[in-house]
């Protein structure tokens, strides 16, 4: 038990040493010391003091996550059966004991006589918020609840966390089990790195063909340059149709959303809220969900028009250029493509060639150090795959966070992007200061031959985005628990440091700091990079529309009752509200949509549009400034990136800004204006 990886303190956690057998013992110790945690820290024994209380249940419970996070994490990047299996047995005790710990009435009577004493208004602003967020907290984990409901609402937290898990699982088995093959005469148009990366994944299985699948590196240019139609079409067809009724029995999510929409709605029931929509905008900015609708709408008003006559334009050229007589969904980023190239004369292929995986990552830490003034050195590090690599984030001479890099599409990790935490900043109890680790996953290309990842530019931004995240967790200066990072934060708020990395992707001095050919290493042309910008809002007004129309389906799905009943009915009802053109009837995108089910964004999808009205005003004071400008830099780290959830969004906002966001921002950042 003392060789368990899960129960040793390392420095740095020991990935490359967790076994899925060690799994159970782990959790079974951890859980016994934060049961015995939960029930000294309620008794006479300690007394109603923040530290007293701290030293004895939050250091169980942060042991207790802490492994479970690592668990967790590793089956979503390095899935194996025998993980997943670990993963599912110990699931429901974990759920049962976060449930239990936030429905404790002798541990909320404690928090609330603590924050009625006359201690409490001497404790930190950030101290007194963390009381505040912990007492709301309870009511939200069913802590007034009694008899029948609270049984009930633990039964609901334990089932719903299983259905998320059985959801994601779906989705990445759905997603690993195409396979398509093809001689290599099929993929006319297909750019040659592609073409070469599926033959190599067909020779690895001993074939001398090309093997096609539906990880993002494959999919997304298959759909872009393969000239041949019926390939787009049943590329798209199987994944639009991802774990539904549409494919194997074995993965379809379409009884998996309707019994986990309908918990959510008894959920919030139970809360005495009207909607799981209400209750999930407890803790976020927006105060309603009609605020959002409103919001969306607005958006969706002001970017239809500009939609519409894209689309218009497309299907004019579709038509004319590529003898294509009528557009379908199959056909638009093909047509999208070559229209692109056609009025900007580049294309996303040739501008790949400049975007080397080392450069990149080179020119990106040169950015972050310049403007926050920190140093980025890479070290060794236990891991989970030989890809991964490990980075130490230091201020001066001190260290400060680490995070690991996790880049590269494989078969068994979850596809996306995303920034999770491995550890949180916090002042221990016993006066130790644990500073926060950060995984930075995407699913990019990897090598072929002896070239090194070449990007996208949608994929440098995928890469500055999550970046944005890991900053804000690893950045901050808060010293509490359940404030530090991104813990704390609002929901809707969240995705402003992601959101405003992204910029950096469109201005000249960043690129050229971070381009390289890959063959001969010149860095990007100003002609070539002017054609960029200019096809920068090349199609915007449909791209925002495609996401109103996500964060509306969210949220109305999360709003109205019966919604369990009709999934993809309201589906087509926000496509008709909103698109200037309807999906096929086959596209069941809901039973993939990870983020909604699988990724804590039910009813707040609408998050990242809402963010980004915060993000793109905040960039706008790089533009004023200029985006290397060391002082503007400062603000940003210490009013947005230090602050954590130790005080509201908009208050940490007007502290950079100097006032509260306006839209005009947003819409010239998309040039909708």
């Amino acid at each position: 038990m003392n060789a368990n990886p899960l129960l040793q303190h390392h420095e740095l956690p020991p990935f490359d040493a967790i076994r899925p057998e060690q799994v159970a013992p782990a959790i079974d110790r951890l859980l016994a010391e934060a049961d015995a945690a939960l029930e000294r820290v309620v008794s006479a024994e300690v007394p109603v003091d923040y530290d007293a209380m701290a030293a004895v249940l939050d250091v169980a419970v942060e042991r207790l996550n802490a492994a479970w996070g690592h668990v967790s994490f590793l089956q979503s990047v390095a899935d194996t059966p025998a993980l997943r299996a670990a993963h599912a047995e110990q699931l429901p005790r974990v759920v049962d004991f976060h449930t239990r710990l936030g429905a404790d009435d002798r541990l909320y009577a404690k928090y609330k006589a603590l924050a009625a004493s006359p201690a409490a208004k001497c404790l930190s602003a950030a101290r007194q918020k963390a009381l505040a967020d912990a007492l709301r907290d309870f009511v939200l984990g069913g802590a007034e609840l009694q008899g029948d409901a609270r049984a009930r609402f633990a039964a609901i937290q334990e089932r719903s966390a299983a259905l998320s898990q059985t959801f994601g699982n779906h989705v990445l088995d759905a997603t690993d089990a195409f396979a398509l093959y093809l001689p290599e005469g099929s993929l006319a148009g297909v750019p040659a790195d592609v073409v070469q990366a599926a033959r190599s994944a067909a020779a690895a299985e001993g074939r001398d063909d090309c093997k096609l699948t539906l990880q993002m590196p494959c999919y997304i240019p298959l759909l872009q340059y393969a000239d041949r139609r019926e390939l787009r079409e049943q590329m798209f067809r199987a994944y639009s149709t991802r774990a539904s009724d549409l494919g194997a029995p074995e993965h379809d999510n379409s009884a998996v959303v309707s019994e986990l929409l309908a918990l959510r709605q008894e959920e919030a029931g139970l809360l005495g809220l009207g909607s799981y929509a209400h209750l999930s905008l407890v803790p976020k900015m927006a105060q309603s969900p009609e605020e959002v609708l409103k919001f969306l709408r607005d958006l969706a008003r002001r970017a239809r028009p500009h939609a519409e006559r894209e689309l218009a334009e497309l299907r004019e050229f579709a038509h004319g250029a590529l003898g294509l007589a009528e557009l379908q969904a199959w056909d638009r980023p093909y047509a999208s493509e070559k229209l692109k190239q056609t009025r900007f004369s580049f294309s996303s292929a040739e501008v790949k060639q400049y975007f080397t995986l080392p450069r990149v990552l080179e020119g990106l830490f040169r950015l972050v150090e310049t403007l926050f003034g920190v140093a980025i050195r890479e070290e060794d590090a236990p891991r989970w795959h030989d890809s991964v690599r490990f980075f130490r984030v230091w201020r001066g001479s001190q260290p400060i966070a680490g995070f690991y890099l996790d880049l590269l599409a494989r078969p068994g990790k979850g596809s996306g992007a995303w920034m999770s935490d491995a550890r949180q900043r916090w002042q221990r109890p016993d006066g130790a200061l644990q500073l926060p680790l950060a995984q930075l996953v995407c699913n990019f290309a990897p090598p072929v031959g002896d070239k090194p990842s070449l990007l996208t530019h949608d994929d440098l931004i995928t890469l500055f985005h999550e970046f944005g995240h890991g900053l804000h967790h690893m950045l901050t200066q808060v010293d509490e628990l359940a404030l530090s990072g991104i813990a704390g934060v609002e929901w809707d708020a969240c995705e402003l440091p992601s959101q405003f990395m992204e910029n950096f992707c469109w201005e000249w001095e960043v690129l050229q700091r971070l381009t390289a050919h890959v063959d001969t290493g010149q860095p990007l042309p100003r002609a070539l990079f002017d054609r960029m910008v200019a096809a920068r809002h090349f199609q915007s007004g449909l791209r925002m529309v495609r996401h109103c129309e996500y964060a509306l389906f969210d949220m109305r799905l999360h709003l109205e009752k019966g919604s369990e009943a009709r999934v993809l009915d309201l589906m087509r009802e926000v496509s008709a509200e909103v698109a200037p053109m309807a999906p096929p009837p086959f596209v069941r995108y809901p039973l993939s949509f990870t983020h909604l089910f699988d990724g804590g964004y039910a009813a707040g999808y609408y998050g990242y549009a809402w963010a980004e009205v915060l993000s793109a005003d905040a960039f706008s004071a790089f533009e004023e400034a200029g985006v290397f400008d060391p002082a503007t830099g400062e603000r940003f780290r210490a009013n947005i990136l230090e602050t954590g959830g130790s005080r509201p969004a908009m208050e940490s906002f007007k502290a950079f800004r100097g006032r509260e966001p306006q839209l005009d921002a947003l819409l010239r950042h998309q040039g909708l204006a």
